[in-house]
């Protein structure tokens, strides 16, 4: 993925291939840049993924925000996943979704969403992905984050990975929300909720989709 910065008057800062493991809030504020805004994510005229973002300089250490991970096992097979999700709002609540046992978090709640298949647009993704994992039709608003996580574990196939997830982050709308239905039946999604929104953070949600949640929701 080419993450490409710039300024809050459109002026060009930076453009980079984002490394294998890295974060895209990390990797500008090691350049002098913080990043303000995720703007939009969408494919580049070669068929490649485009993360635009605003960002400003700053004059920090350049230490403070520095990913530190370990070097993965030789025999870890690198894969790096981006995937599109929403934080869907609806008159019933924000919609959940349940990852299975086909996970290593079964029993917990994330954002609906997924992987970006090759050629498809991210925001192509999000709606696609809404309706086999929820059956709700949305409204798509703005990009509104991205998350980058990095480990090193085996997949639900039993294969060691050096694994990075990118995660571009929608607001919707559902104007007419129903009684969610997980049509991808035997996935990753056991179950979908609307969880009525004095009541989210009681849930079981996993820690990313809880940050997530928590910066949007306040």
């Amino acid at each position: 993925m080419r993450l490409i910065g710039v300024g809050p008057t459109g002026e060009p800062l930076i453009s980079l291939e984002l490394d294998h493991g890295a974060d895209p809030y990390s990797t500008l504020w090691q350049r002098g840049l913080s990043l303000t805004r995720t703007v939009r994510a969408q494919r580049s005229p070669s068929g490649d993924l485009v993360l635009l973002v605003e960002a400003v300089p700053h004059h920090r250490s350049r230490g403070d925000r520095r990913s530190r991970s370990r070097p993965a096992p030789k025999e870890a097979v690198r894969r790096q996943r981006v995937a599109a999700y929403a934080i869907t709002l609806s008159g019933r609540g924000v919609l959940g979704t349940e990852f299975s046992d086909r996970t290593h978090v079964p029993g917990q709640w994330g954002l609906p969403g997924g992987g970006v298949d090759p050629g498809e647009e991210p925001t192509d993704t999000v709606r696609r992905e809404l309706m086999e994992e929820t059956g709700q039709h949305v409204d798509l608003g703005l990009l509104i984050d991205v998350q980058s996580d990095h480990w090193v574990g085996k997949s639900p196939t039993a294969v060691l990975e050096d694994f990075h997830a990118v995660r571009l982050v929608y607001a919707a709308d559902c104007p007419d929300p129903g009684d969610p239905v997980v049509h991808d039946i035997g996935g990753t999604t056991s179950d979908a909720a609307w969880i009525p929104l004095n009541r989210w953070q009681d849930w079981p949600w996993t820690s990313g989709a809880r940050a997530l949640l928590g910066k949007h929701l306040g």
